[in-house]
């Protein structure tokens, strides 16, 4: 009877033992793909769960409207669930959230309870930035009479004040005239030749080359670099794709690539690039230097995977006319 008694215990303090190495490798993650966004935008926090396969967990922060009082839990996209090794599985998924007030915020831990076990992720700061918007600042009353400003034409007779472009027009005919006459005549006229223009792929790298050695964001000169990414990207999409983005805004540019087969697939890059691009040269925010090589890269990496193939490259030198 003692022998099958201390069995049961051995065989309890076993079971209880396996239930708590489970859930205590239960592993909670949070990450923001920004810490800055604007009034009224959305921005995704990404969740990670690795857990055991037969463990049932819960997150109840995600039954309430907001996380902290002026951040609001906007939606939550599809969980997606991955089998991992050694019987454990890992579970992604993303609270959209979404700010009306600007200022700094300190987003909670984020609770995810497992049976009786809590497990919390990180603290995560979120900034969120005010609309600019113009104002009047005062009133100013009408302008006093004062005396006009005279001009050397006012003391001209007024033929010369009507007919001045003719008579301009004659001085500049007769300087022409003999300037044709005695320089011009009896030389021939060197032809000129059109310089071959750098394919668009070309003038990108080597602009992009030459902006990243003047290391402009450790010297304190993020604007000017992000003004200088941001033009080269844009006329490499007017010369590659003919996309007219010197006059374009950035949400007219992302719906241009999303509408190109070529770049469809590229273009959620581009809109990060384009999204801080537009927090620094207009709300002055000053990325961190991660940011920084982030938005560089990503540029280079569009540029290197919408090169023209060999067959396009030929095919744009036949039509060029000959010399």
């Amino acid at each position: 009877m003692k022998r099958l008694f201390r069995i049961l215990c051995i065989f309890l303090f076993s079971a209880a033992t396996i239930l708590a190495a489970s859930a205590s490798d239960v592993v909670v993650k949070a990450s923001l793909d920004s810490a800055y966004i604007l009034m009224g935008q959305t921005t995704p926090m990404h969740i990670e769960i690795l857990e055991g396969s037969n463990d049932l967990g819960f997150m109840p922060q995600t039954k309430n409207d907001t996380l902290v009082s002026a951040v609001e839990l906007a939606g939550i996209t599809k969980a997606d669930t991955t089998d991992l090794d050694n019987n454990r599985r890992q579970i992604r998924f993303d609270l959209i959230l979404q700010s009306f007030d600007s200022g700094l915020y300190t987003l909670p831990p984020i609770l995810y309870t497992v049976g009786k076990d809590s497990f919390f992720t990180e603290e995560l700061a979120l900034k969120v930035l005010p609309v600019p918007v113009d104002t009047l600042q005062t009133v100013h009353d009408y302008a006093p009479v004062i005396a006009p400003d005279t001009h050397f034409f006012d003391y001209l007779p007024d033929f010369v004040t009507d007919y001045w472009w003719a008579i301009l027009a004659v001085i500049l005919l007769v300087i022409l005239a003999i300037l044709y006459f005695k320089y011009f005549r009896k030389k021939k006229i060197p032809q000129i030749f059109k310089k071959k223009e750098i394919p668009p792929y070309e003038l990108a790298i080597a602009e992009l080359t030459k902006l990243h050695s003047e290391n402009l964001c450790e010297n304190g000169r993020e604007k000017e670099f992000y003004t200088r990414l941001t033009e080269i990207f844009r006329i490499y999409l007017d010369g590659r794709f003919g996309i007219n983005a010197m006059e374009m805004t950035s949400t007219q540019i992302i719906d241009n690539l999303n509408q190109n087969d070529d770049t469809r697939d590229k273009s959620k890059t581009m809109e990060a690039v384009l999204s801080i691009a537009d927090f620094v040269k207009f709300a002055k925010v000053r990325p961190l230097p991660d940011d920084n090589n982030k938005a560089f890269n990503n540029a280079v990496s569009f540029v290197e995977t919408t090169k023209p193939v060999a067959n396009e490259e030929k095919a744009d030198d036949e039509q060029q006319p000959p010399k």
